[in-house]
């Protein structure tokens, strides 16, 4: 669009808002799962969407995705991360609205969604690869693209930063911590190799995993690094 056309009575002045969309994802029964939430209001109504909230004017971006994460799972001390900013014109029918997305990566047992405002319904939806892209058809806004973008962002930084381990429990055997890099990253992976590559990143307990067929396996925890 050219700016003659921007400076039109249509866009010009246009009140211009700011939204954060949280992409809360987690790892459940073999795969990798999204937050979403089905609206109650128009637009999009009846349409799934990623929870998200506008940004008030005594907020900051990091604040309104605190807020967003208390009212939508009950914690906010989770991993989060910003994404991508996502400004296309018209991409909210109602007006023109700036959205910066944010991933939050967390452990499903510590999270208790609750549908909020203007919301019937909030689901864990599966994602990969092979249907992201029937998303983008049938999520509200362009929230499918988002859910598309953060994906591969999210399988390149598990090959190079510990962020996996945000999503573990506290305590972990070294396979179910193999079995959530596998998931996320689509590949099976050699024991050694990935042993070997953790190594620094973990720590013993002391507590073992006992009453299995298998022999006891030790429990260890992310040191943070």
């Amino acid at each position: 669009m050219s700016t003659d056309e921007l400076l039109k009575p249509k866009y010009y002045g246009e009140k211009l808002s700011v939204a954060v969309d949280v992409l809360i994802f987690t790892v459940a029964d073999n795969h990798v799962e999204v937050l979403l939430e089905k609206r109650d209001d128009e637009p999009f109504r009846g349409y799934y969407a990623l929870p998200g909230a506008i940004m008030d004017v005594d907020e900051s971006l990091e604040e309104t995705v605190t807020r967003c994460l208390r009212e939508e799972i009950g914690v906010t001390d989770i991993y989060t991360e910003q994404l991508y900013t996502w400004g296309e014109l018209r991409r909210d029918p109602r007006r023109r609205v700036l959205s910066v997305s944010y991933i939050a990566l967390v452990n499903k047992t510590r999270c208790h969604p609750v549908p909020g405002e203007r919301v019937s319904e909030v689901r864990w939806q599966e994602v990969s690869t092979a249907n992201v892209n029937e998303l983008r058809g049938k999520l509200a806004y362009d929230h499918g693209d988002m859910v598309a973008y953060a994906l591969e962002r999210l399988k390149g930084k598990v090959e190079y930063t510990s962020i996996a381990f945000h999503m573990m429990g506290e305590e972990f055997t070294l396979s179910a911590l193999q079995h959530v890099y596998e998931i996320l990253l689509g590949k099976n992976l050699y024991k050694a190799n990935f042993r070997k590559k953790i190594a620094e990143f973990v720590e013993e307990t002391g507590g073992m995993v006992v009453g299995d067929p298998h022999r006891p396996s030790k429990l260890y925890r992310w040191n943070g690094k």
